[in-house]
């Protein structure tokens, strides 16, 4: 990969802002009218996957079998409780350093896309006060495979009209890092993801990404 790097592509959860609360309260909630074990640990597993491959996991530590109908109604549920949690969202819940960072790339030039598997991404957006900034959103309304596959990465380069070696994919997630190798994209991880073999790039906080996009434009 050695193209000029023209469009840099986020994952939402972790990275533009943090929902993990609201995804572990629901799906708390959710476990505890089972009658099923769920904590913090298991909640990580869930990172960067689908609703549908959440639910099994969540599922693991129950005794008893659900059926397709059961588990599609189980999964509509948490989401109505997520739904609820995220429309306490405003735009103090987009960091100071996350705003001047996608405004610094704006003004560059760079385009700019969301990558997440979260079908909630638009409402996500749209409370934190970003639901016209980017140029293209690919989320899970419009993927049929979660992380690690590429598939959502590919899609937001697609509708940028990029290529996947001119973009670099911003993740916090082991999978999301992943699916960015599968995919042939540059990669920058903060979080459990910085230490990821795999990541181009760690970086403590988003604002790194200005440093990495100058090294880049003068190489």
């Amino acid at each position: 990969m050695n193209e000029k790097i023209e469009g840099i592509i986020f994952d939402l959860d972790g990275v533009i802002c943090s929902t993990d609360q609201y995804h572990y309260q629901a799906w708390k909630s959710l476990a505890d009218s089972l009658g099923i074990y769920f904590d913090k640990k298991i909640n990580d597993r869930l990172r960067g996957v689908s609703r549908a491959e959440s639910l099994e996991i969540v599922l693991e530590n129950s005794d008893k079998v659900y059926s397709d109908e059961q588990k599609a109604a189980l999964a509509e549920r948490k989401n109505d409780m997520y739904v609820q949690l995220i429309r306490q969202m405003t735009p103090d819940d987009l960091s100071d350093d996350v705003r001047m960072t996608l405004q610094e790339l704006r003004r560059r030039g760079y385009r700019l896309a969301i990558g997440s598997s979260s079908k909630n991404t638009r409402t996500i957006l749209r409370q934190i006060g970003l639901g016209d900034f980017f140029d293209a959103v690919s989320d899970g309304t419009n993927i049929t495979h979660s992380k690690p596959d590429p598939e959502v990465f590919l899609k937001a380069a697609e509708m940028l009209r990029l290529n996947a070696g001119s973009c670099i994919v911003v993740q916090d997630a082991r999978a999301g890092i992943e699916a960015a190798a599968n995919g042939h994209f540059y990669s920058a991880g903060v979080g459990e993801a910085a230490t990821d073999p795999r990541v181009t790039w760690p970086i403590r906080k988003i604002s790194d990404l200005l440093g990495i996009v100058n090294s880049q434009s003068r190489s």
